[in-house]
This record gives structure tokens, sequence and C-alpha cells, in this order.
């Protein structure tokens, strides 16, 4: 069902057209003659960076089909390690936890993903070395319960939640509620026990409204979303390393990469340039500004001087 799912997911699709020539990426046009197929989930970060996949790809001379935006976490993956797509950026942590069906993480990201090339080699998939970028779970609070409260990380708030049980609620994903690398995890490692009551299921857009208004004292919010910034909330730090490292990396299809080898150096000083402050801001840009992922990425590529238009 999985694998029809992320073929259903493929079924269309369109050519990018973005009229772009080599910046400090794609000189000499390594790729040209190369039909290749871009693919990512469907939430904001996954679009932009499906777009600036793209968008190197066809500076470099390469004919783009951009198949971005599959639902759910594994489409997009099946895509790429069935030859359907050709490549994407996916996260360390998903693919170590979810498609490897690792229990514990690796604190180390470098390790991590060292971790999961190697074990991705055998399911037909290379990963290029990763980014800074690390789209992790965090707990967030508004300006004005961080006044009240001053707790900075984790250890603080479960130092909160044993003096004052009722000043510790906490808004979160259904998936996260249930998670081993979500919040039972997390209160076993830093020994919280919240009572059912204050926590409160929700969708991911509706927490970062209700932590901003303090509806919930702490908000699930996802360390490189550009709302966090937007509605000025702090997240605590994770000072015990709980949760997994999902840096952002190139998932490459094997047979593709050794067809097409210079993808890997097309890429490199693009995903070399992606860390958590440009990921929130293009982010913010999408999800706050209401401007058009793709539109997002172009800016940023021609900004960075990575392509021209």
């Amino acid at each position: 069902m999985l694998l029809a799912a992320a073929g259903c997911g493929l079924t269309s699709g369109s050519p990018m057209v973005d009229d772009v020539k080599p910046g400090t990426v794609g000189k000499g046009r390594p790729l040209e003659g190369a039909d290749l197929t871009v693919t990512s989930k469907e939430f904001t970060e996954q679009l932009i960076l499906g777009a600036i996949m793209g968008i190197a790809f066809q500076a470099a001379g390469a004919d783009v089909l951009d198949r971005t935006g599959i639902q759910g976490s594994i489409g997009a993956r099946e895509a790429v390690k069935g030859g359907d797509a050709d490549a994407m950026y996916e996260y360390t942590g998903t693919a170590w936890i979810t498609y490897l069906g690792n229990s514990d993480p690796i604190t180390d990201p470098r390790r991590q993903w060292d971790a999961v090339r190697k074990a991705d080699a055998d399911n037909g998939l290379t990963w290029l070395p990763p980014a800074a970028l690390n789209n992790t779970y965090a707990l967030a609070m508004n300006e004005s319960n961080v006044k009240k409260y001053g707790t900075k990380s984790l250890s603080d708030v479960a130092a909160l939640a044993k003096s004052d049980p009722k000043a510790v609620t906490v808004c979160v994903e259904g998936e996260f509620a249930n998670r081993a690398d979500g919040l039972p995890g997390m209160q076993k490692k830093y020994g919280m026990k919240l009572p059912a009551g204050n926590i409160t299921q929700m969708d991911t857009g509706i927490i970062y409204t209700q932590a901003r208004k303090g509806s919930c004292t702490y908000g699930e919010v996802f360390t490189t979303d550009g709302r966090i910034k937007a509605m000025n909330l702090t997240p605590m730090a994770d000072d015990k390393r709980f949760f997994p490292n999902y840096n952002a990396a190139p998932e490459v299809n094997s047979k593709t990469l050794k067809k097409y080898p210079e993808i890997a150096d097309v890429l490199a000083p693009v995903t070399e340039k992606l860390d958590n402050k440009v990921a929130q801001d293009l982010n913010a840009k999408v999800d706050v500004d209401g401007r058009d992922p793709h539109e997002v990425a172009k800016d940023w590529m021609v900004a960075e001087g990575f392509v021209r238009e």
C-alpha cells in the first residue's frame, strides 16, 4: 500500500522552467542532457528544498521534472528508492528511526549521517554530505511566559513540572504525543510526569498560535520553522540532547548518481549554506508572508549567487 501510494503521488508533475544560468553553481553545465526528477514531502520546508535542488540542476544544464509535494513521510523516499524520482532532501533522523527502524538516535550529527549513509547503501540510496540545517523538535513558549517562569531548557521545564505541576501545559501534535522520539521519550529522559490533562493534542499550525497566546505554556515546534521568530517564541534548549538530529541532506538514487556523478559537486555548496537561520527565514516568507515556495527558493539561489537569471 505504501508503494502504491508513492506511485500515485508521482502520477503528476511538471517541468521546471526557471530561466536560470550558472552562477557559482553549475559552471560548465556538467548536467547538460540529463533528465532528472526531484521530489519532496508536502510541507513548506520540503517544498522549498525541492525547488532549490531543481533550480541547481537546471543551472547545471539538466531538464528537471518537478514532482515535489508528496503526501506522507515515506512516499517521496520510496520514489527515490524505486527510481521514480532521482533525488530529494531528506532528514537523517527520519531515515534512521522511521525508515531504518532504529529506536536510539545517534547524538553526534555527523555520526548519525554516516550511519544512515552506510545503512541505506544497501537500499540503492546514496546520501551526500549533510547541511547544518537541523529540523528537530523543541518546546517553545511566548515572551510573557518566559518572563513569568524563566525556563531556558527542558531540564528547567522538568523542574517546574515538579514544583508547580499546573504551570506546565503543553500543546502537541498527535504523532509527537505518541512517538518514542517525541513526548513520551522526552518525559522519560527528563524525569517528567505530566498529567494527561496538561497535554492537548492539535494540528501543527494551531500549536504556534496557541503558544503565542499563552493558551498552553509550551508548544511543540520545529526548530527551523519561520513562525518561531515571527511569533516571538523562545525554544527550550534540549540540554540532555534527547531529540534526534534531523539534518537535511541530499538523498540520491544510487544508479542516477553513478550515471551523473556531477550531481554531488552541483549540490555541495548549496547544502553547505543551509542552516537553521536560513531555513527559518525562507520558511517564514511562505508561512508568514504567504509567498510561493518555489519563488522563495529561486530568489534565495539568485541572492546567494548560486544561479543567475
